[in-house]
């Protein structure tokens, strides 16, 4: 049996103001192309497939498009799980026509797989039950058993974290909870099937970056790798957006990583999918499958002013590539320089000037005492910007609070 694991597609997510839809319709492109080519028998899709509880209109047209394509109509099962991003009823909206189609849309973690029935023509249910399910794939002669984990937040496991009023306690009690519903459902594995698990969870020793929404608070939802199945061929995890194997754990643990890069703190690593060749007995092959859709985020540091920034963007420097600039400089960007960077380059998305300062002496709390408003404007502007500030600004400066007091006297005499 092949698999794909993939996770964590966001779609609808923006990167500042700027749409990444078509990107991510480019990596569906990808990945359905991807299926066709390397004879895919079943994709794991593990969380986090849209970016909102409330997605819009063409995230979902774009969703319900990619399960209907690597589906193939159920040449090959498609098996989606819910992460911390979706709305589990929402996802699982479409459940009745999606599992006549060869897809099983999974919401919550006592989710039962066997509640509709396919009529794919191919793909089948053989017995299912909360959390799990035994699995007929096209083409294959050995059935898959699943075990599934859609996300397991605080409100699902509420039970666990009301009795353990401490950290340690909350995230020991989560972690073995966690423990203890793997354990139970990988009783379901026998040495004939094909045992996989899915979930979408946040395993110690994971790699984390920026673009993730953080499932905890002090580390509270936290899972220990030693918890999961030792007799799993392999768990599919999402959340993590770093493709990455977990180590220390019992069985083969991988993280996908999202299919593009959602921050500038992903600048600098690849993305991919996983696929697996599983067989009954033997140890799973793990081939990671790089991936190059959508536009690769950069980090430009113009240690040399503006001037260098802008001599990159006429000659074409990652041109298509989304750009975090920050600029070395001794005075405040005009908007016009910053419009035209932008305009040379649209990729731009921050431009953040780093001025160029000594260290300065800072006012301490007693030295402002007794000490005139404008006067400490004045330090402030030179520490800020290590110059005088013009006299035409502190005039405006001036005038500001002048009208403030103004109206904030206008307020007391008809309080008074």
């Amino acid at each position: 049996m092949r698999i794909l694991h993939t996770s964590d597609w966001h779609l609808g997510r923006n990167l500042e103001q700027f749409s990444r839809i078509e990107e991510q319709r480019e990596f569906i492109d990808c990945l359905c192309k991807l299926v066709k080519e390397r004879s895919i028998d079943l994709v794991l899709v593990a969380g986090d497939i849209y970016d909102t509880y409330n997605p819009s209109a063409a995230a979902e047209e774009l969703f319900y498009d990619a399960i209907d394509r690597l589906s193939g109509k159920g040449k090959r099962a498609v098996i989606v799980i819910a992460g911390n991003h979706d709305s589990p009823e929402r996802l699982c909206a479409a459940s009745p026509l999606a599992y006549k189609n060869g897809t099983i849309l999974l919401g919550y973690p006592k989710s039962d797989a066997g509640v509709y029935k396919t009529d794919s023509g191919s793909m089948s249910i053989v017995e299912s039950g909360p959390g799990w399910l035994e699995l007929s794939v096209p083409g294959c002669k050995e059935h898959a058993v699943i075990i599934t984990l859609p996300f397991p937040s605080e409100a699902r496991l509420e039970e666990v974290l009301a009795k353990n009023a401490d950290e340690g306690a909350i995230q020991k009690a989560y972690s073995e909870k966690i423990g203890s519903i793997f354990a139970l459902l990988s009783q379901k594995f026998r040495d004939d099937t094909v045992n996989i698990g899915v979930g979408h969870l946040f395993l110690r020793g994971g790699k984390e970056s920026e673009s993730e929404r953080t499932l905890q608070i002090g580390g509270a939802l936290t899972v220990d790798p030693s918890v999961l199945p030792a007799g799993a061929h392999y768990i599919a995890l999402g959340h993590l957006h770093r493709p990455q194997e977990v180590k220390n754990a019992p069985c083969p643990v991988f993280y996908s990583g999202s299919p593009l890069a959602y921050s500038f703190s992903e600048a600098d690593y690849s993305k991919a999918v996983f696929i697996i060749d599983v067989v009954p007995g033997k140890k799973a092959e793990i081939e990671p499958v790089y991936l190059d859709c959508g536009k690769p985020l950069r980090r430009w540091v113009a240690e040399q002013g503006i001037g260098q920034a802008l001599e990159w963007c006429e000659e074409g420097r990652d041109k298509n590539a989304w750009i975090d600039l920050e600029i070395a400089t001794d005075r405040v960007l005009t908007l016009e320089e910053q419009k035209r960077l932008k305009t040379l380059h649209p990729g731009i998305i921050n431009i953040r000037p780093r001025l160029k300062t000594d260290i300065v002496e800072v006012l301490s709390p007693g030295s402002r005492e007794n000490r005139k408003i404008d006067e400490l404007f004045r330090d402030y502007y030179k520490y800020r910007m290590d110059r005088e500030i013009s006299d035409e600004l502190m005039k405006a400066f001036i005038e500001v609070i002048n009208e403030e007091e103004e109206e904030l006297d206008d307020i007391l005499v008809e309080v008074l």
